[in-house]
């Protein structure tokens, strides 16, 4: 997992105010797009990528601030890597093309879990139903 944290802490590097409101506008579309990812070896990846769907709405709308940029930043890197349909593993290779999206968004919620955890906390959502598995 240390090569995936690094991963993601380089491409977060990559995110700028700018960009997280390039995405805002695009972030119902994908939340539906996500929706309709098959991928029974990752249960919980649907869910989870509309979990940091909603910080990153929320935070850009104003609506919840108080995440620190980093994770944002994070939270925007797993969101725009799952979308990819071409990154490390291609999505359409068969039971394994979602394995590295998994590897991105769980490794960013598990960094971020204190934050993501009051975020959850004060959005009524329980955070074990988030989780940080598969």
């Amino acid at each position: 997992m240390p090569e995936i944290v690094a991963f993601v802490k380089h491409g977060a590097t990559m995110i700028t105010p700018r960009l997280v409101e390039k995405i805002l506008p695009l972030l119902p579309k994908w939340k539906i797009e996500f929706t309709q990812i098959k991928a029974p070896t990752y249960p919980h990846l649907v869910e989870q990528l509309q979990f940091l769907a909603n910080v990153v709405e929320d935070y850009a709308e104003g609506v919840y601030k108080d995440i620190p940029f980093v994770t944002l930043s994070e939270a925007v890197f797993a969101l725009t890597y799952s979308h990819q349909p071409h990154n490390i593993i291609p999505d359409f290779v068969p039971q394994f093309g979602r394995a590295d999206d998994s590897s991105v968004v769980r490794s960013v919620l598990i960094m971020n879990e204190k934050a993501f955890r009051s975020y959850a906390q004060e959005q009524g959502i329980d955070w074990n139903k988030i989780t940080d598995k598969p």
